[in-house]
């Protein structure tokens, strides 16, 4: 996603949601994103996590780039991309997007980086361990993670 600070500076934010329970892994914040800089992302979400087996992605040159297939390879994860003009593809990042926009990036006049840090992190954690999902079941996706920890489920590691 793209959004731009007061003066007119653009950044740009990398989302990571897992498919199983709607758990917004990570959102990270820069002026550019390059396809390392996804990668450490991705490296910092599984450090916790694990990797997953698909992570389902559009078709960004950060994506498309060599150093990620390498690290898909690496670490055993499927790279699934999805068809240019084709969001409903990737439907729960699109939904995950569009919530984050209206609540965060639309809501508010960031001056600095750090304030689009620091106001994320909060709303991430709210969404993650205080937001009850209808889709869930009511439930929070810590929540629902914690219930179907113990049946897993191959649907569970996918990202996008």
């Amino acid at each position: 996603m793209a959004d731009s600070l007061r003066c007119g500076r653009r950044f740009r934010t990398f989302n990571v949601v897992d498919d199983f329970n709607r758990e917004a892994l990570a959102i990270e914040v820069d002026l550019n994103l390059p396809a390392l800089r996804v990668i450490r992302t991705l490296d910092r979400a599984a450090a916790w996590r694990g990797y997953p087996k698909k992570l389902r992605m559009d078709n960004g040159p950060e994506f498309i780039s060599t150093a990620l297939a390498e690290w898909a390879e690496e670490n055993g994860v499927e790279l699934e991309f999805i068809k240019p003009g084709k969001p409903t593809q990737n439907s729960y990042i699109e939904r995950f997007n569009r919530t984050y926009r209206n609540e965060i990036l639309d809501f508010y006049l960031f001056s600095r980086l750090s304030e689009v840090r620091e106001i994320t992190d909060n709303w991430l954690r709210e969404y993650n361990e205080e937001r009850p999902h209808e889709s869930l079941g009511d439930l929070t996706p810590r929540e629902y993670l914690v219930i179907h920890e113990k049946g897993l489920d191959n649907s569970k590691n996918q990202w996008h």
